[in-house]
């Protein structure tokens, strides 16, 4: 699903039914790939801005964007929107990330949903994948 289909699915959903999208997407999240294992348990690229711990691992392969990222199950809301960003970009350009809404959480309407701390936290995530994309690129 691409991020306006999702963006269109969230602004059409009360509470409740946010919440159940977001537990969904959580239970989707796919595990960490070995490669990166190392990394997150040395506390690379984690998104300090999070309370929670949510590291984010970005490679480009053919020109695509494939994105990697582990968060405990402990965090339902916060993993499920991690794994939401996983859904909508991996295999995405890079210019179809840059191109991405700004106010993505404003978009999806969990400004609205969720605490102002947690929204923080998301945002800083959103932040972390596209600048990840933004150096990976120069590396290349």
């Amino acid at each position: 699903m691409n991020i306006e289909e999702i963006i269109e699915e969230f602004q059409e959903a009360d509470f409740q039914e946010t919440l159940a999208m977001l537990l969904d997407y959580s239970e989707g999240l796919p595990k960490l790939p070995e490669e990166f294992e190392e990394a997150r348990d040395t506390g690379y690229n984690r998104v300090a801005e999070c309370e929670t711990p949510v590291f984010i691992f970005v490679r480009l392969e053919d020109g695509k964007v494939r994105l990697f990222a582990d968060v405990p199950e402990e965090s339902p809301t916060v993993r499920g929107f991690v794994a939401l960003l996983v859904d909508a970009f991996d295999g995405s350009t890079p210019d179809e990330i840059e191109n991405a809404p700004g106010n993505l959480i404003n978009s999806l309407g969990l400004d609205q949903k969720l605490g102002t701390r947690r929204m923080f936290g998301l945002s800083a995530v959103y932040s972390r994948i596209k600048s990840e994309v933004k150096k990976a690129q120069r590396i290349q």
